[in-house]
């Protein structure tokens, strides 16, 4: 098992998805742990409405910063999107969805779902799935 995947469980238990993935390579992608954070706050549950999987959108940050375009050029926004779909096929083979509440099977948006999801210890079972899945594919593909 690799370093990042040892820390999720770890970093999971302070922060969202979205943040817990992005800030887990920071380093790599030239930001600080603190910076990461912040921008990835606003990600997790779904962006806050069960809707993309932070564990994805943290994803996507990640991709971004390693492999993203700085120029309008299509052949480098072609590259980009690429890149984002190989990922959301192998996220979509492993777990079926890239949606929040598809995923963890409640609307955590909505206090009642929220307050369902953590009697049911979603959050420390399928969420970290989540996020483990998203650091190996990024490991393995990017």
């Amino acid at each position: 098992m690799t370093r990042k995947l040892v820390l999720v469980e770890q970093q999971f238990s302070r922060y969202n998805c979205a943040q817990t993935v992005f800030s887990l390579f920071a380093e790599e992608v030239g930001l600080d742990k603190k910076t990461a954070l912040k921008i990835a706050s606003g990600f997790g549950g779904g962006m806050a409405c069960a809707e993309t999987c932070g564990a994805v959108t943290g994803s996507y940050m990640v991709i971004g910063m390693k492999h993203g375009h700085d120029s309008s050029h299509p052949d480098a926004k072609a590259r980009t999107k690429q890149a984002i779909q190989r990922f959301n096929e192998k996220f979509k083979k492993e777990h079926g969805s890239l949606i929040c509440k598809k995923l963890t099977g409640y609307d955590i948006s909505t206090p009642e779902g929220a307050s369902a999801a953590h009697e049911d210890a979603v959050f420390q079972t399928k969420c970290t799935a989540f996020i483990k899945t998203a650091c190996d594919i990024l490991q393995d593909e990017f």
